[in-house]
């Protein structure tokens, strides 16, 4: 008898609603193909990383009550974001260490939460994404909290490794932060902008045309400072390119920086 199929929860995060829901509909097929039940949970809202991050832990909890009740039931929950799966998965449980019942629910939430190429790789076992072609030379960034919190690094380099006609050429530094750190390019900027400046100075020394990665807010923040530039380099997030089928304008082409 074949395995029944898994029900996914997607948390499509904040900026993949707001600026790119292309990444969403891509993460969809992804897990389709994968022999998913997928489902977008109504309700959801943000995961509560910038309140966490600015010390507001009485709106983080509250947040994170909401998307703990939003997302039981489901067998996983799946998110095209590291930062935003690292709170879930990470930083929920922390939140109710006085509430023994709740950091009971908030456990066995991060059990049950990916991000999404780690998913693939790491709980479905996919080798290789069927369909997918882009003809070109890309380099990709390892966003922060997806590499240290959650070891988001090999997985989406052995899917792209599938993709028809692609060439990957490794950053100097593809571990070095791009500068965006949610809130810090606010409260930092000066600083921001160098580390990002570093980036785009690291990316166009590769010779790729395209810039790939796994967190919206890194990839907006290194196409903002490449379209500042005036570079010609294309981003978009890994999960456009493995998903096959035509790709609409790069990040930082429709106006969003």
């Amino acid at each position: 008898m074949s395995e029944k199929p898994k029900r996914v929860a997607l948390f499509v995060t904040c900026l993949v609603d707001m600026f790119r829901p292309e990444i969403g509909f891509a993460a969809v097929k992804l897990l389709e193909d994968a022999g998913c039940i997928v489902e977008a949970p109504a309700g959801q809202t943000c995961c509560g990383q910038p309140a966490y991050n600015s010390g507001d832990r009485a709106d983080a909890a509250a947040i994170a009550r909401h998307n703990i009740a939003l997302l039981a039931g489901f067998d996983y929950v799946v998110l095209p974001s590291g930062s935003c799966a690292g709170m879930i998965a990470k930083h929920y449980p922390p939140l109710f260490d006085d509430d023994p019942e709740m950091a009971g629910k908030a456990r066995e939430l991060a059990r049950r939460t990916f991000e999404l190429t780690s998913f693939l790789v790491d709980v479905l076992g996919v080798e290789a994404v069927a369909g997918a072609s882009h003809s070109g030379t890309a380099t990709y960034h390892d966003s922060c909290s997806g590499l240290r919190e959650l070891g988001v690094k090999t997985q989406p380099r052995k899917l792209l490794g599938s993709v028809a006609g692609l060439t990957v050429s490794e950053l100097a530094a593809p571990e070095e932060c791009c500068g965006f750190g949610g809130t810090f390019c606010v409260k930092y900027p000066e600083i921001s902008d160098r580390m990002v400046s570093d980036k785009a100075a690291d990316a166009t020394a590769t010779g790729a045309a395209l810039v790939l990665g796994g967190d919206l807010g890194c990839l907006m923040n290194i196409a903002g400072k490449l379209k500042r530039q005036g570079s010609r380099i294309a981003v978009r997030h890994v999960a456009e390119v493995l998903a096959g089928g035509p790709l609409v304008a790069p990040i930082g082409e429709s106006g969003e920086e």
